[in-house]
This record gives C-alpha cells, structure tokens and sequence, in this order.
C-alpha cells in the first residue's frame, strides 16, 4: 500500500529529515519511505521510487514537505503515520521549550547576535550561493555546507570574500573545527598548536583525530572545499586559509591535506609556504607535482601527516619527524594465519567506505601493488567503474558519492546501503576481504560499530560456508558521544581486524591480498 502527504510551508533541514526517512525505512513492513522537501529534484527522485506520482506533483513547492511510504498494509502505515506524527510534536515540543533563540532568516539571526562572525549554512543548492553572499556582505565569514553550487557561483563568492579578509569554506564544505569548536561533521579533538588548512572533509576528520590520539592538538582545522585548488578558483581560500595560520599566534605548525590541484596553483600556494616562519607538512594525495617543494615536509598518507605534524608540535627537528614517517612505512602488519581460512579463489578486496577522502587515499595506496582496482572514484579511465552497482576485480567504492546519496541518506548516517552492498559482495565466489571505515563525531550515526556488527553478522549467516577477512579502522576520539575505544571494542568482539589508521588497515588488506596472488 501507499501512502502520500503534503505538509504546505513546512521546513526541516535536510540532516533532520535523513534521520527521520531512515528511523522510518526500519519500521517493520515499511518497504520504502522518503520525507523531503520539495523540490524538483527530490520529486523526481519519489516518482522515481513509485512513492509519489506525477499527479502528486502537480502542486508541490520547494517550500512544502513531501512525505511517501510504501507498506505492506494499512496498520503498518497507521504506526510509521504515528512515528511522524511523535517526531513532528516532539521537535515542536523541544522548540517552544527551548530558551536558545529561534529566528527564521539570516538578518534576524544577525540582529539576535550582532557580535557572531561566522555563519554555517546549510540549504539547498539553488539557494546556497544567494545565502553564502547575504552573509558575506554582513562580515560574517562562512561555512558553506551546501552542495550543489556552481563553479561559477564559487569563484564570485571567493572573490568577494577574499577581497574582504573572510573565510567562505565550501561549497560543500563539511567540516571545520575553529577555536575548538566543531563545525558539521566533526570531532571532539584536543586544543593545541597545530593548523590545518585542508580541501578534504574525511581527511580533516582523520587527520584531526589521529594528532588527538597521538597527543597533540588543533589550533584552528580550516576547510576550503573540494574545488579551490582548481584553475578557475584559484586556491584563493587555500592561500587565505594559510595566511590567517601563519597569522594566528594559537598556531605553531601548519598542516595542509588536499589533492594535487593545478599546476600554478600548487606553485603558488608552495611558495607562498616556504615565506611562512612556522614548519608547513602536506599531505597532496595522489600523483606529485615535478616541482620543487623547498621546506615543506611532504608526506605520503594522512596517518604520517598526522605523525609529522605532531611530532613537530613537540619540537621535533624535519629530520625527525621524517623518520618518524620512515617507521610508519617499514610497518609489517600480516600473519600468515589470518589468511588461511580463505579458499584460492577469495582474492579480492572489496571496500566500501563512507569517507570520500579515506576511499581516495586506499585506492592511491592499491594501484601500485595490485592489478585492476577498480573504484567509482578512479582517476584512471580503464578503471572507473561504469554501473556502480557492480564491483570487478578488487573494488574500492565510495558510498558517498551522489550516485548513491541520491534521495538516500549519507552512509555515514545511515549505513542500509552499505549493508546491501556488502550482502551482494559476499555472495561473489572471489570475494575475501572486506575494507571498512567507521566514523564518528558529531551528526554521525549514534553506534555506527553497531551497525557494523550487524551487517557483517548477517553476511556470515547467509553465507555460512565461507570465510571472510573483515578489516576497519574507526576515525574518531574517545571524546565523541560514540566514544572510539567502545567502538573499536564491539568490532573486535565481532573478530574484525581493527587498526589505527585508514591506511594501517589498507596496508592490511593489501598483504593479505598480495598473499592470495
């Protein structure tokens, strides 16, 4: 059965209604069920999925909320009704009860705090730029977290603000940690002198957490967005970013993540590094640049990255701290024995991540020791999947990626899609290892290890007569509400291989692979 709504001028943003679609896709006998809001894209996205049809549409508005279920009977979708009608009274509850101010547009909330200076916006694509512009024009910096922005709209908005002295992170910009405080999807790191100016999400995540765990801490975490090291834009908040860290007197080392971008780009941003006093460390994923980098410690991992930078922090000499990253490689983690339950013909790594970065950077570490990785995300024509839905040879997936968040909430909030993959995976003859990721942090799933345990308890239960190797490294803090050693505990509890880094569990994956050749 079916059902359809209309809510006319109703907003939620769209974190919230992710949340709400998924609490109400585990309901049983809901087969299928989507709350959104209307626009063009999300209609078609319904139609699409037969949870609204063409005359549903007809008078919908980007401002109305759209709700589509498909159950398997009337009383199923009387309760998943009585879910929505519950979440709708509790956030009006919660709101009308809350002392925090409540207003409806960005001119109020600058008229409510005349002295806040950064803005985080979060709206649809089509509205994002306009709203980034209003807040720049009022002296506000900006976190755009928004994606779906044009290139175009990107270069006006970094203009602007650079000619202004204002951070505009982003478009999809997803995390930022300023004066210790954390912006989207975040962790709870320590304070310390450590700068970071990155164009990775999942990296700076990363990347953060590992200095907390390491010891050390983070003065400022600063993202640009995945297109500022690009021709057209020009690096402009890269180069902002870096200067406001060489300016910052909480900052005493600089770090910078980011794939290698244009060529003149790069140049620039190079040399503007070796005019900065303080240590500068980079990790440029992927291909280097033939170019000489002059002071600046270059790093092959996020893992030594975060190693240098630390031991840096501590006062470490650039000798040192490339030594440091020398142990890192020469790191053997393989037993024989943990490949020894696997038939001949399981040799193959299938990885499916929720991190974009942390999926980028185990395809970098594949491709020079195995043949035919194949991945959504590959730089490599021959080896760029062309249906997504179908894994070859060794597959690194990043399940982030619009193809598969389309209408669907991101995997690092709601991990269905991972699960289905992995069921389908298991059930290719050649299929050993599985690569995972587990992030945490703030508007992450609350027990993604959880999650985890259960999906990989029910590969096992369908495919009884089969072994697998299942490999994860969990990006988070011990100060995270999910709490890191919890969840590296339930995993290891459920015999996962669980590692201290992305790329310790990639190095992992890869002999055992090389094993089985």
């Amino acid at each position: 059965m079916r059902y359809f709504e209309i809510q006319k001028n109703v907003y939620y943003d769209s974190v919230t209604l992710m949340l709400l679609s998924s609490e109400i896709n585990k309901l049983n006998g809901i087969a299928q069920a989507a709350v959104m809001m209307g626009t063009a894209h999300n209609i078609q996205l319904m139609t699409d999925a037969g949870l609204l049809t063409a005359q549903d549409g007809s008078n919908i508005t980007p401002n109305d909320l759209i709700i589509g279920m498909i159950g398997q009977d009337e009383p199923v979708l009387d309760n998943a009704k009585q879910v929505l009608k519950e979440f709708f009274e509790n956030k009006k509850s919660a709101s009308e009860n809350d002392e925090k101010i409540h207003v409806s547009s960005l001119d109020g909330a600058v008229t409510e705090m005349p002295d806040a200076n950064i803005a985080v916006i979060s709206v649809p694509g089509r509205y994002a730029a306009r709203e980034a512009m209003k807040a720049l024009k009022k002296n506000l910096h900006v976190l755009l977290f928004s994606d779906n922005v044009s290139l175009e709209e990107e270069i006006s908005l970094k203009e602007y603000a650079a000619g202004h002295g204002l951070l505009m992170m982003g478009p999809d910009c997803g995390t930022a940690v300023i004066n210790g405080i954390a912006l989207g999807f975040a962790n709870v790191v320590r304070r310390g002198s450590i700068g970071i100016a990155a164009a990775s999400g999942t990296g700076l995540q990363e990347l953060t957490c590992l200095i907390h765990r390491l010891g050390g801490g983070i003065s400022q975490g600063l993202g640009t967005g995945g297109r500022d090291l690009k021709a057209a834009v020009g690096g402009r908040m890269m180069l902002l970013e870096l200067q406001a860290l060489a300016q910052d007197a909480d900052t005493k080392v600089i770090g910078i993540i980011s794939k290698p971008g244009d060529e003149t780009v790069m140049r620039r941003i190079i040399e503007y590094c070796n005019q900065i006093a303080k240590p500068v460390a980079a990790c440029f994923m992927g291909p280097k640049k033939d170019m000489d980098y002059g002071k600046i410690l270059l790093t092959d991992t996020i893992e030594e990255l975060g190693k240098a930078l630390t031991a840096l922090e501590k006062g470490m000499d650039e000798r040192a701290a490339t030594e440091r990253m020398r142990q890192i490689r020469d790191t053997k983690t393989f037993s024989g024995e943990q490949a020894g339950h696997l038939k001949p013909e399981q040799k193959y790594i299938r990885a499916l991540y929720s991190g974009g970065t942390l999926a980028y950077e185990a395809l970098l570490l594949m491709e020079p020791k195995l043949k035919q990785v194949y991945s959504n995300i590959s730089t490599h024509k021959e080896y760029l999947l062309e249906n997504p839905e179908e894994s070859k040879c060794h597959t690194i997936l990043d399940m982030g990626e619009d193809y598969f968040t389309n209408g669907m909430p991101h995997p690092m909030i709601d991990m269905r899609l991972r699960s289905q993959r992995m069921r389908r995976e298991a059930k290719d003859r050649n299929t050993g290892i599985f690569l995972l990721d587990c992030v945490l942090g703030f508007g992450c799933h609350e027990d993604p290890a959880a999650e985890l345990v259960r999906m990989i308890d029910e590969t096992r239960k369908e495919n009884p007569d089969r072994h697998y190797i299942f490999i994860a490294s969990v990006c988070g803090t011990d100060d995270d509400l999910q709490c890191r050693i919890s969840q590296v505990r339930a995993l290891k509890a459920a015999g996962v291989l669980v590692m201290d880094s992305n790329a310790e569990a990639v190095r992992l994956a890869l002999e055992i692979a090389e094993s089985m050749m």
